[in-house]
């Protein structure tokens, strides 16, 4: 798979029919600010541009952009079970079993957070900003996976993605005080709290039962490394979107 337009987790040799991953700002068409793996419809980027990266995005994973399933986020804590491709409207967190379909969250500084249940064929894409992360969405996702298909944390795969790091995530008191102590800390010279939102996300996992050798934890910072990486943040606002996917193939005749 051609890197420079997206990561896989490490574990993704075990599961040759799965494609999961994050994509990075690289091998599209956009120009500045949205340079170049711009894949966000609701940025102000030339749409023809989004198209045709889609277009190659769709083509280096072998789908087809029709197959894709997304929502339109709104930081909030739904989840959505996924029977069809296509658009939706209010979920932060998709789930699926049926093979054929990718479910994509739309990312630029949140978490993006990608669960695969090996045992069932059961799949999450999930997006954690700090609103979905505080309450408690990758808990409430993989409950509700566990309700509608027996989701156990020990057949779980999962990558936590590119996002802000806790460096970089400033938040004023209010943000602050939605998380435990574990998961902030005060800095005295800038006057504000930092967040991590990877520790945070990773303990939901864990948690549930995931072990901790099959969760890939991404080391890198949207903000940090913007050079390779969409940021909100370090952006103004002024950027493009990255997908967080994961879908798996369906089984060509003969096939096991």
């Amino acid at each position: 798979m051609p890197m420079e337009l997206f990561l896989t987790p490490n574990w993704i040799s075990r599961f040759p029919h799965l494609r999961v991953g994050q994509t990075t700002r690289h091998g599209g068409v956009s120009l500045a600010p949205y340079s170049s793996l711009n894949l966000g419809k609701s940025t102000d980027d030339n749409k023809d541009n989004v198209k045709e990266n889609r277009r190659r995005f769709c083509y280096a994973l072998g789908f087809a952009p029709d197959q894709l399933a997304w929502s339109h986020q709104v930081h909030g804590t739904e989840v959505r079970i996924v029977e069809s491709p296509g658009d939706s409207e209010g979920y932060d967190a998709l789930i699926t079993r049926t093979p054929g379909i990718v479910l994509v969250v739309s990312v630029a500084d949140c978490t993006p957070i990608l669960v695969y249940d090996a045992l069932n064929g059961a799949m999450a894409a999930i997006h954690a900003g700090w609103k979905g992360t505080a309450g408690k969405l990758v808990q409430k996702t993989l409950e509700t996976m566990a309700q509608t298909w027996g989701t156990r944390g020990e057949d779980c795969w999962a990558m936590v993605g590119v996002c802000i790091g806790p460096e970089a995530f400033e938040v004023g008191t209010e943000v602050a005080e939605k998380f435990e102590d574990v998961y902030k800390k005060w800095d005295e010279n800038r006057g504000k709290f930092t967040v991590d939102l990877k520790k945070a996300n990773l303990a939901q996992l864990l948690a549930f039962g995931i072990v901790e050798a099959q969760i890939d934890l991404s080391p890198h910072c949207t903000v940090t490394h913007n050079r390779d990486y969409f940021s909100h943040r370090a952006e103004k606002g002024i950027t493009g979107r990255m997908l967080g996917f994961i879908g798996q193939k369906v089984a060509l005749e003969g096939e096991l």
